[in-house]
Order: structure tokens, then C-alpha cells, then sequence
């Protein structure tokens, strides 16, 4: 059973089934050492989950809803890792408002489907931008392929979404390909995760 959270911290069972296979993903791709950006961090569980698996990292989390923030907060304060590093304010579709230094990894959980076009617009603009040379860009969620039959419960899921906000909704792969490309990032690699989601790595400067 995952721990009870602490207090201002808030908890998501969904969170708490995927951390673990995320982490496994991650654990074998990212480098030992470096800094991680992590856009849109929500509630910050999986900030906390990561940093304390994988200590050699600074992970930076960020997120623009001040409710989010301060769970981060309270999840930080929990931990008390010292390479969980304070979160910040950041809106994922304004890359005006990304910290400018240069990180090795760009993280993103669960996003794209649940926002605007206009994020995963920012989300690529500004990895393209703040990204080292060679960084990864790692997207974490369900998407349509033109190739794969997509699942009825991600038909169902993309119902719904588009009915609560007709601008959210399941992305097709690959436009967001052609969007990821047009900022210097190329998919390097896709990995099938439980429950129909997928894990996509992208490359700063990839030739393939």
C-alpha cells in the first residue's frame, strides 16, 4: 500500500499504479547525473517517487496551479531529499516562463491529453529550447497511432475528455512527431506501459 500522504499533500491512486512502472523506464534511460526538468508535475508524486529512486539527479518540479505547487511543496518537505529541488511556477503552454538554465532531461506526465493543443505546443517549443544538447524529452500517457488499433477504453477516455473540454482529448502520435520535430526533437524510442499508455523518449539533436 503506498504511504498516506503528508499534510497539504495530495494523492492520486492513479499515481500511485503507474510511479513504479514509469520508474523502471527511466531508471535504465536517464542519465546518473544531471538535472530534470519536470513540466506540469501536479501534485508532485511522481517528483518525490523519482528523486528518491534516483538520487545522482537534481529534479526540478514545476506547475502552474498554485494548488499543485504547494502539494509539491508539502511532498518535498516529506521527503527531504536534498536533490528534490524547490518547485516553481511554469506554464507549459508560455515558454517565456521556463527557467532559461540548460537541463539534460525534460519530464512530462500525463499532459498533453488534458490540456489545450496550445501546451504541447509550449511543452515542445520550450524542451527544444532548454534542452542540452543530446537531452531527452520523455511524454508519458495514452495516444492514437495511425498503425496500432487504439483500445475501446482509450475511445472511451478521449469521449470523455472532448466532452468536459472539447480541447483536450487524446493526441495522434504523429502530429505530435511532426510538432516534436519541428523543435529539433526526434522520437528515439516508444515503449508499450500498462493500461494502453505509452512512454516516448525524445532526443535534442537525434539523427537517426
Amino acid at each position: 500500500m503506498p504511504p498516506s500522504p503528508p499534510p497539504g499533500a495530495l494523492a492520486s491512486p492513479s499515481t500511485a499504479r503507474n510511479r513504479g512502472p514509469i520508474l523502471e523506464v527511466l531508471r535504465s534511460r536517464l542519465p546518473e547525473r544531471g538535472v530534470v526538468l519536470e513540466v506540469a508535475a501536479g501534485a508532485g508524486e511522481h517528483a518525490a517517487h523519482n528523486a528518491a529512486a534516483l538520487p545522482g539527479l537534481r529534479w526540478r518540479p514545476t506547475d502552474r496551479d498554485p494548488t499543485a505547487l504547494a502539494s509539491i511543496a508539502a511532498w518535498r518537505e516529506h521527503l527531504g531529499a536534498a536533490n528534490l529541488l524547490p518547485p516553481l511556477r511554469l506554464d507549459a503552454a508560455d515558454p517565456d516562463s521556463w527557467p532559461a538554465a540548460p537541463f539534460d532531461v525534460v519530464v512530462n506526465i500525463n499532459m498533453i491529453h488534458i490540456s489545450p493543443w496550445t501546451a504541447a505546443e509550449g511543452l515542445m517549443a520550450g524542451a527544444g529550447r532548454v534542452l542540452a544538447p543530446g537531452g531527452l524529452l520523455f511524454l508519458y500517457g495514452p495516444f492514437i497511432e495511425s498503425d496500432v488499433a487504439t483500445a475501446h477504453s482509450n475511445v472511451a477516455f478521449d469521449f470523455d475528455l472532448r466532452r468536459r473540454n472539447p480541447d483536450w482529448g487524446l493526441r495522434r502520435l504523429g502530429e505530435v512527431k511532426a510538432l516534436a520535430a519541428r523543435h529539433g526533437l526526434r522520437l528515439a524510442e516508444r515503449i508499450a506501459m500498462p493500461a494502453n499508455n505509452l512512454s516516448l523518449f525524445f532526443r535534442s539533436d537525434f539523427s537517426a
